[in-house]
């Protein structure tokens, strides 16, 4: 979102002031541009009465605070949330301040004696203490761990977002709410006895998402789940955290279980080094057997496997290069790992392109330097692709994080911008998806067509095998499985991502199943490849 300079205000909302217990009303005091000097210099605006520190003062931020959301970008979204909960922290109260916005309200609590603990309950329009309130949204518990004493002002602070904010994730958060806890003076961190924060929700959460408690890191400007545990049921959200900032819950979607999360793992590795294995071994059959190499057909599936050798033994390393030091080794494995894989993606569409040429376009083709312009596409491209992406910005490949609320422990070394990652992987993998799937369609018609109806009735069933497993190496070849996860959007099934795992990271296997088979044939058939009547001579 580009950032605005909002050169004025008009604040028309009305606030209300209310003290629980010694209290006095506030008198209301109607806002004006600069009544909240504090927050105005995020804003560009340097007001010249000095900032006063009453319940008025407070309310007024309060009543800015959300028109300066509209106007300013993530990073000073964050700053400004800071500014507000210390604002509130340092307003004067003699025991216990409500104060009341539209979608925002706060509590100023001061203790009188021992703090025992806290529980402050809130709806859109109330908040209280020790007990409940009428259509509650949250309740929160504070433990007596925190020892507030008479000189500090303990906040919380229950935001509603607007739609237009820039913060990151913030159409993620339930009911877009953050809440804000906080002792006036004191950073708290490390509770034995946590702080219990529970949301009412007036919906059944959907089976596809699950809420994830999380907290927002000023330092790094962005959500963690570090020191927060959840909990929840059909109706309430348990956020259990050992720490005071702001919080938020966060719908994701539904992970599966940590058990299936490190059986996924280890296939993945696992299958991916069985791959690169098989793949070496395949390229050295062809090297070594010169009617693989006479063979257009053998020769892309040669690049392909060596695209894939590529990927492989940049993809494996990836997650503990980015778990070192070394910044300019994860940009190079990052680089690498991006272009291997855009690779790989050019040569399964080359594939497409050949079989197209091969079994539709068959009759008096001649391609001149056939081979050699397919290299140029299928490893030019690519290239092309990257070196953009590295004239544009080479920050863009780095430590990237699979799951945000994860940053740690998910970090591997890949495209760190999301829009770059999804324009060139998810785009360009679209295109190959799409046009390698109706040349898949229009194999099967050639098959079932072509094919079976010249076999008798007892040949059919074994020619039907043999043609199902050509279908299922040509499916590998062509990339077909990868479009499962591409284009789940975030919402595949734990058994459908073992699918993928085992089908994507065998890859290689299959490849080399392939040739081996090709091997066979060539040997019992005495197949010269000079006796087709396509010719892709280079």
């Amino acid at each position: 979102m580009r950032r605005w300079t909002l050169c004025w205000l008009t604040l028309s909302f009305t606030f209300h002031h209310n003290v629980e217990t010694n209290e006095r009303p506030a008198q209301k005091n109607p806002a004006s541009p600069g009544c909240c000097k504090a927050l105005d210099k995020l804003n560009c605006k340097m007001p010249s009465d000095p900032e006063q520190k009453d319940a008025d003062h407070a309310s007024c931020c309060m009543e800015t605070f959300p028109l300066l959301l509209h106007n300013i970008p993530h990073d000073d979204t964050v700053k400004a949330l800071g500014v507000l909960q210390k604002v509130l922290e340092e307003t004067e109260t003699t025991n216990s301040t409500a104060l009341y916005q539209d979608n925002m309200v706060a509590l100023l609590y001061r203790p009188t004696g021992d703090f025992k603990g806290l529980q402050i309950a809130a709806s859109d329009k109330q908040v209280t203490i020790d007990s409940d309130v009428p259509n509650s949204k949250v309740s929160v518990q504070l433990p007596s761990e925190l020892n507030a004493g008479q000189n500090n002002t303990i906040v919380f602070c229950m935001i509603q977002l607007p739609n237009e904010t820039a913060l990151e994730r913030s159409d993620e958060l339930h009911d877009r709410r953050l809440v804000g806890l906080s002792v006036g003076g004191r950073s708290v961190s490390g509770l034995q006895d946590r702080v219990s924060i529970t949301i009412n929700t007036e919906t059944s959460i959907h089976k596809t998402l699950k809420p994830k408690c999380v907290f927002l890191n000023t330092t790094e400007k962005k959500f963690s789940t570090s020191g927060c545990e959840t909990k929840w049921d059909q109706n309430q959200i348990n956020c259990s955290c050992d720490h005071l900032t702001y919080f938020g819950v966060l719908m994701v979607s539904a992970e599966f279980s940590p058990k299936d999360e490190a059986i996924l793992s280890y296939i993945s590795y696992i299958g991916c080094g069985i791959s690169l294995t098989a793949l070496v071994i395949a390229v050295l059959l062809f090297i070594t057997h010169r009617k693989l190499r006479a063979d257009d057909s053998k020769k892309i599936h040669i690049s392909l496997a060596v695209a894939l050798i590529l990927l492989n033994v940049h993809f494996l390393p990836s997650q503990a290069v980015a778990a070192s030091s070394s910044t300019e080794l994860c940009r190079y494995v990052a680089l690498l790992l991006h272009y291997s894989l855009l690779a790989s993606f050019t040569w399964m569409a080359l594939e497409g392109f050949h079989l197209y040429l091969l079994l539709v376009k068959v009759f008096n083709i001649y391609v001149r330097r056939y081979l050699l312009k397919l290299s140029v596409v299928g490893w030019g491209l690519p290239a092309v692709i990257v070196t953009v992406v590295v004239i544009v910005d080479h920050n863009m490949y780095g430590r990237a994080s699979l799951d945000q609320s994860r940053p740690n422990e998910t970090a591997v070394c890949y495209i760190t911008d999301d829009k770059v990652k999804m324009g060139t992987t998810l785009g360009l993998f679209g295109m190959v998806f799409v046009v390698n799937a109706v040349m898949f369609g229009g194999i099967v018609k050639w098959l079932m067509c072509d094919k079976l109806n010249k076999q008798t009735a007892p040949s059919k069933t074994s020619k039907a095998k043999r043609e199902l497993f050509t279908l299922l190496v040509l499916m590998v070849l062509l990339g077909l499985t990868w479009g499962l996860i591409f284009f789940s959007f975030g919402q595949l099934t734990t058994a459908g991502l073992y699918v993928f795992c085992i089908i994507n990271s065998l890859q290689g296997f299959f490849i080399l199943i392939y040739f081996v088979l090709s091997m066979k044939k060539i040997t019992a058939s005495s197949f010269k490849p000079s006796s087709e009547t396509f010719s892709t001579k280079s």
